[in-house]
């Protein structure tokens, strides 16, 4: 029994293997594919992190089991291509050689094939759903004919067989999230007159084929694992108690069930599939008890922003899920497993759920994350880097990239001097000491601190740098990580006792008045909104251009925009501020002058990269980089990487 955490820590024999532990490395995409659709080496390095961080089970994504009909993005793998099988045999022996579990999800997009296609021309591709339709976009879907049914079927079964074949242990077939198979499940989606839809047997049929045509392809006690939306949360689609019927007639003829939610191509539910930072860590672990209930012979995994051990523990003890399943906290922190059941559960990494690496992904195809900078650079990791030789770096700034430069920097063996002006490490990450929904992003900031200070780095609190000092310590080169300085608009009466900077919200209630009016609406000004609304605060938004947070990614944004709605904030936008006076912001918007009456004035209209420090610092040092918010105002992840990778470059 694990010490630390014994249910979490503990084995479960599936099938003919064996789980050293109850976590599992859920799907999720990976670096971009190779030309025909096969496993490149920055895939096989991608997963290998993960296996080399301890968990059960690793699960590559995404096989597609018929490519022609059923691609619907570019990190698709092509399962129906025989020359498939020497790259997905190198990633299972990778997985393997750090002593986990190999899984591979089975999936086909249905009537959303070819919508991430990039280089195809999306009309090209003829998309087959349940039903004869037209989608919101104008895409035609036509109804599958049943001879495609029944070759479908068959490729899931070929694909089983090939994954086998390549030393895969396990299969996981995707029946979750609004692809294919969830498509012919939905009384939403199939609303067929034939024996593959209507009541819930002939919905079923489908899913329930391609298990047996798997079952026979792989033969008895080969893992056949099954995702399931417990709720797809859209309108005429299926909720809980339907998800649990269904899974009665999966119970025994699959090894695992796990149960998400959502559908991936509906705005409203993604957020809800993937958890933003509003909602609460295992927000869909309930679904995955009320059908664990019903289950006589299949265990149960849950999923939905797990991000801490203790509460994977609580879920397992309490008998809500068998398996915890996780994706983005493994991408932050691939280690999680190994810490938490070696008792170093304080010095893992949690996600704060800021959909980067959704939005990398989405926009460029390029894996990240905003606080592992490892990430979409797991070759590194893998192969590891030359030796260097040992060298004084001193770095000023203690924010995200100071911090990440200087673990870097220790890491491979150069000595730091760290100057910090202010009384602790963490930058601009501190003013989200008292914001509920960025707590996880907080709590990096200090863990990154204490990392920092037990790396045997120099830190100097308190120390303005100056040309002077840093000439003094002799350094061979200077990183620079000085920040950025908030922008005030040159309006009259910004200087009145009213009006607020960024600084008002460093507490728990804070220093505004009861109407606020936001002057700016970027990503910091409408989180500012958010939480100042959940403190209940009356807020409008005012923003110059079209539309407030622009900057936020796709995915945020929606996120936002439920929460915008939740609280009933006010937004202006294509609105100027013109003064500040005694009854609030005169602005000036598309239906001309107005005053937002409030009581403050908070200042977010942005922050200006400060090169004037640069400038004044740069030739202190035979050589510098700066790096983060000094060189062009932007995200965590811009610091991190940016820090990290200048001191490889020492």
């Amino acid at each position: 029994m694990n010490r630390f955490f014994p249910h979490l820590g503990s084995s479960l024999k599936v099938g003919n293997v064996l789980l050293k532990n109850r976590i599992v490395n859920a799907p999720m995409a990976p670096p971009e594919m190779g030309p025909i659709g096969d496993m490149t080496p920055e895939n096989i390095g991608f997963y290998g992190l993960r296996a080399r961080g301890g968990a059960a089970v690793i699960t590559v994504s995404e096989g597609i089991v018929h490519t022609k009909t059923g691609r619907s993005h570019t990190k698709h793998l092509s399962l129906d291509n025989p020359m498939m099988l020497p790259s997905l045999a190198e990633t299972a022996r990778e997985i393997h050689y750090h002593n986990a579990l190999a899984s591979i999800e089975l999936s086909h997009g249905g009537k959303y094939a070819g919508n991430r296609v990039q280089g195809q021309d999306p009309n090209a591709v003829t998309r087959y759903g349940p039903i004869d339709e037209v989608l919101s976009d104008g895409r035609v879907v036509h109804a599958m004919p049943e001879e495609l049914i029944l070759e479908i079927a068959d490729c899931f079964g070929s694909a089983a067989a090939m994954c086998k074949r390549a030393g895969f242990d396990m299969v996981l077939v995707h029946a979750a999230h609004g692809w294919l198979l969830s498509q012919f499940m939905s009384p939403g989606t199939n609303r067929r007159t034939d024996k593959w839809g209507g009541s819930r047997e002939n919905r079923m049929r489908f899913p329930l084929l391609v298990v047996e045509k798997i079952r026979e392809a792989v033969g008895p006690g080969f893992p056949i694992e099954f995702r399931v939306s417990g709720s797809e949360y859209v309108e005429g689609g299926y909720d809980i108690n339907e998800c649990v019927e269904m899974c009665r007639m999966l119970d025994g003829k699959v090894d695992i069930l796990y149960i998400s939610a959502g559908v991936h191509e509906n705005r409203d539910s993604f957020v809800i599939t993937h958890p933003s930072m509003f909602l609460p860590h295992g927000s869909n672990v309930h679904l995955a008890a009320a059908v664990k209930k019903h289950m006589k012979h299949t265990p149960v995994g849950c999923v939905g922003g797990i991000n801490d051990p203790a509460q994977a523990e609580e879920i397992l003890a309490s008998g809500q899920a068998d398996l915890i399943c996780m994706a983005r906290q493994l991408l932050v922190d691939p280690d999680f497993p190994k810490k938490a059941l070696s008792g170093r559960a304080e010095d893992i990494t949690k996600c704060c759920r800021c959909f980067t690496c959704f939005a990398s992904t989405l926009n460029t195809r390029v894996t990240s994350c905003a606080l592992n900078p490892a990430i979409g650079r797991e070759l590194d990791q893998r192969y590891g880097r030359p030796a260097t030789t040992p060298k004084r770096l001193v770095i000023v700034g203690g924010g995200p990239g100071g911090m990440q430069a200087a673990l870097t920097a220790r890491e491979q063996g150069h000595e730091v001097i760290l100057l910090e002006k202010a009384d602790r490490l963490g930058g601009q990450l501190n003013s989200e000491e008292f914001v509920p929904f960025k707590a996880d992003l907080y709590a990096y900031a200090r863990q990154q601190a204490r990392r920092v200070l037990a790396s045997g780095a120099d830190v100097r609190l308190n120390t303005e740098a100056t040309p002077e000092l840093i000439e003094s310590l002799k350094p061979d080169a200077l990183l620079l990580a000085v920040g950025a300085r908030p922008i005030v608009p040159p309006i009259p009466g910004v200087d009145s006792e009213k009006v607020k900077g960024l600084e008002a919200l460093h507490r728990a209630d804070p220093d505004l008045g009861q109407r606020v009016a936001i002057l700016g609406g970027g990503l910091v000004g409408s989180e500012s909104a958010v939480w100042l609304s959940m403190l209940g605060r009356e807020v409008t938004v005012v923003e110059m251009k079209g539309d407030y947070a622009s900057e936020a990614n796709e995915m945020h944004k929606i996120a936002l925009e439920h929460e915008f709605a939740r609280y009933g904030i006010r937004v202006c936008v294509n609105t100027a501020a013109l003064a500040v006076t005694e009854e609030g912001l005169v602005c000036r918007g598309p239906e001309g002058e107005f005053t937002v009456p409030c009581d403050s004035v908070l200042l977010a209209a942005g922050m200006r990269a400060d090169w004037d420090t640069v400038e004044r610092l740069r030739y202190a040092a035979p050589w510098y980089w700066a790096v983060g918010d000094c060189v062009r105002a932007g995200q965590v992840v811009n610091a991190t990487e940016q820090g990290h990778n200048a001191v490889l470059d020492l």
